[in-house]
């Protein structure tokens, strides 16, 4: 059987590409990495929490996350939570997702679309 290269998993979804940033090192639960996103953007971008435990679930099946126990001493007023962090897999497909919209950037660039400066 063939293992999956990070390749296989490109393009990435908006959402998946956007977990894996929020999270890149840490280990967060699902409103955590909501938080971590909009800190990172300075609230210009989202995360909205109905669809994002869909994708959490889609991408510990497919390898990129995967679930670990609370830190010790967590305390959850309701449910537990379900903490995640990003495999080394993971990594490689946020990385070559990266370099291919690097690319990207850098085409539009060439075309005066996108100046150095902007974002």
């Amino acid at each position: 059987m063939k293992r999956a290269s990070p390749q296989d998993h490109l393009p990435l979804g908006t959402q998946t590409f956007q977990v894996l940033l929020a999270l890149g090192e840490e280990t967060l639960h699902g409103y955590g990495i909501i938080q971590s996103f909009e800190a990172m953007t300075e609230g210009r971008d989202t995360l909205l929490p109905g669809s994002l435990y869909g994708t959490l679930g889609r991408m510990v099946d497919g390898g990129l996350l995967v679930e670990v126990p609370p830190p010790p001493g967590e305390i959850s007023a309701g449910p537990e939570r379900r903490y995640y962090r990003v495999t080394d897999f993971g990594r490689a497909v946020a990385t070559a997702e990266s370099e291919r919209l690097s690319r990207l950037v850098s085409a539009a660039r060439a075309r005066n679309w996108v100046t150095e400066g902007a974002g």
